[in-house]
């Protein structure tokens, strides 16, 4: 089983990386925060879940352990294949999946494209605990896609000063928006902020 592969990224889009090394073009499904971390760069290093099946071998590709990982327990469950777990982890952040389930949030993962409330509520049922037991009751938080958050409310907040808001209050509002709808684009995430100054 390949690990990780770690090479130049010679082609990138928001669903697949190829990553070539060694003179070998290796091509990756990935989801869109795995896109966004990998956005800018010209090499990178993705750890690798192979799927294997009679008619395809397929590559997917995670920034981190704890992506895979969970990536791993979401196909896990009845029902979840490779293509839905990817766009369950292109809807949201891992942290926030892992939150959502942690906490029995079903309305928030039936509303992912795809994901029906059976559906979500399979996913809480199968992986609640195992959830807990990975990240310590959803308090482990990932590096990378801290930082992602953190870009996007500097993005914002800078934007509503420049529309001549006190920091403070935008702060605030962005705050208050990103914790109610987590996952929302910079654009979007100024609009409900504005709503609410």
């Amino acid at each position: 089983m390949i690990d990780y592969i770690k090479g130049q990224i010679s082609e990138l889009t928001p669903t697949c990386a190829v990553i070539e090394t060694a003179g070998v073009g290796y091509f990756l499904n990935i989801s869109l925060p795995t896109y966004t971390v990998l956005s800018g760069k010209t090499e990178t290093k993705l750890f690798v879940y192979e799927s294997i099946r009679e008619d395809a071998h397929t590559l997917y590709g995670f920034v981190n352990q704890t992506e895979r990982q969970l990536f791993l327990l979401l196909i896990s469950v009845s029902g979840i294949g490779a293509n839905t777990a990817r766009m369950i982890m292109s809807s949201y952040s891992a942290q926030e999946i892992q939150e959502m389930i942690a906490s029995g949030n079903a309305s928030a993962l039936s509303s992912i494209k795809g994901i029906g409330t059976k559906t979500a509520q399979r996913i809480i049922v199968d992986l609640k605990d195992k959830i807990l037991k990975v990240v310590g009751g959803g308090t482990y938080m990932q590096n990378s896609l801290i930082n992602i958050n953190s870009e996007l409310k500097e993005e914002a907040v800078s934007a509503l000063v420049m529309l001549g808001f006190v920091a403070t209050a935008a702060n605030k509002a962005v705050d208050k928006v990103m914790k109610e709808h987590p996952g929302l684009k910079v654009e979007q995430l100024i609009k409900q902020a504005l709503k609410l100054l």
